[in-house]
């Protein structure tokens, strides 16, 4: 979401300095060329009241040597063309000697409305990328008429330079400003996003186990906050009713263990007065010792669930090596050989104990469902900053949407019912492992079988 917001944050800032900039620029580069056009004004306005007393063309006098003059002075000083012009555009005086008027374009346009009696219209903006010149025409009235024009094309490079100058201050503002947006972006974005991330890790700790996660309702928009104190009273609310539920079923469970145990023995004694080898009386029997399974794995889920990992610093390797030399008859009777690869000392963060009924499942599991000689592959080893064991076997394996359903409670594959077993063991495995911030994962083994991966951090896991 970040990667969506602060871009779309620029943007809108960026847009609106350019929507405040742009115009601010072309304002200054209007008043600098306006600015240049009232000097010429007033240049030609000078130059019109000398031209006012000089009244014939063959008739020179010391008015119009002193115009003369004047134009010469001003096109040395400010390299700037300028000229008086009787109305059929001949020449008066020019500076410099022999510059004609134009025959067309913007100056012939702005000597034809001095010629009217009008001065010239302000010349089209010029811009510093533009090359040209700015014309500006006066007329010089005598007894109500005009009697000739003065003309002044001016180059434009001073101009341009000035509104360069000019922009400068201004780009290195906007540049600035737009720094600042962009910080004032990332704050506005840390500040909106970040109860959104508190918020995901939150629903997503409880969703793992961590029910004791919460959120403080201190950041962010007041819309957030509302939504985090929301989530808070949910999260409080399920975690009540998951205890209530694992209380239900750790009492029940234990108030069903003593007369369960109290009926086994019963069934016992009664078998004594029946012959040997009753059908009935064995699977009477069978259905009591399985009922006792389920309950005693109930038990162990509630304890699971309920109690915090004690954990420490365990040589995982050498705990592994230890299940699997205790499981080495079991699966011996079996058929089965269980062989252990892999390095030879792995430290991580765990509790031993409920590690050690982990493995003890998951290695029950894999002997249980292998056939008469197949193996079950246990390898340890290290990958960055946590420790793997993989159990591989060779049974039956599952499909594709069986891996879905794997490690809910009381789920068994309908092609293993006749296997023996309550569907809890996984259940408590991923519950015990939870706790301890390790975890479990299910994968197909190649060319049949199941691989079962389970992940113990190196490093301590941060307190929940």
């Amino acid at each position: 979401m970040r990667t969506r917001l602060l871009p779309l944050l620029i943007v809108l800032f960026t847009g609106v300095l350019l929507a405040l900039g742009f115009p601010l620029a072309a304002s200054l580069a209007a008043a600098e060329q306006q600015r240049l056009v009232v000097d010429r004004i007033d240049d030609t306005a000078r130059f019109a009241s000398l031209a006012q007393f000089v009244t014939a063309r063959s008739t020179p006098g010391e008015r119009l040597g002193t115009l003369r003059s004047e134009l010469n002075r001003y096109h040395d000083l400010y390299g700037i063309e300028a000229g008086v012009f009787f109305r059929d555009g001949q020449a008066m005086a020019t500076a410099p000697e022999g510059w004609q008027v134009p025959v067309s374009g913007p100056g012939r346009d702005a000597f034809r409305e001095a010629l009217a009696g009008r001065r010239s219209h302000d010349p089209a903006q010029v811009w510093p990328w533009q090359h040209g010149r700015i014309a500006v025409a006066s007329p010089v009235i005598r007894d109500g008429d005009v009697a000739a024009v003065v003309y002044i094309d001016s180059p434009t490079g001073p101009l341009r330079s000035r509104i360069l100058q000019g922009w400068v201050p201004l780009a290195v503002g906007e540049g600035a400003l737009m720094l600042l947006a962009v910080a004032a972006a990332l704050v506005l974005t840390r500040w909106v996003l970040r109860p959104v991330g508190i918020l995901d890790r939150a629903t997503h700790e409880i969703a793992t186990g961590k029910l004791k996660s919460r959120v403080a309702a201190s950041w962010g928009p007041p819309e957030l906050q509302r939504l985090t104190r929301s989530f808070n009273e949910m999260a409080n609310h399920v975690e009540e009713v998951l205890e209530q539920q694992r209380a239900f079923v750790a009492d029940a469970s234990h108030q069903l263990r003593n007369p369960l145990s109290a009926l086994l023995l019963r069934i016992d004694l009664l078998g004594l007065e029946l012959p040997e080898g009753n059908e009935e009386f064995v699977s009477v029997r069978a259905e009591g010792k399985r009922l006792a399974e389920v309950l005693d794995g109930l038990l162990d889920l509630a304890s699971a669930e309920h109690s915090p990992a004690d954990l420490r610093l365990t040589d995982v390797a050498e705990l592994t090596a230890e299940r699997v030399a205790a499981w080495g008859p079991v699966a011996q009777r079996r058929g089965v050989v269980v062989r252990l690869t892999g390095a030879g000392a792995l430290t991580g963060w765990a509790d031993p104990v409920t590690l050690s009924s982990a493995l003890d499942a998951v290695v029950d599991n894999a002997v249980k469902f292998s056939p008469e000689g197949g193996t079950v592959a246990v390898h340890a080893w290290r990958e960055g900053k946590e420790v793997r064991l993989e159990i591989a076997d060779e049974g039956p394996g599952l499909t594709g949407e069986e891996f879905n359903r794997i490690g809910d409670r009381f789920w068994r594959s309908s092609r293993h019912q006749n296997v023996a077993g309550s569907g809890l063991g996984l259940s408590i495995t991923r519950a015990l492992l939870a706790a301890g911030g390790a975890d479990i994962a299910y994968a197909a083994n190649r060319p049949h079988g199941l691989r079962v991966t389970v992940t113990v951090p190196r490093d301590r896991p941060e307190p929940p």
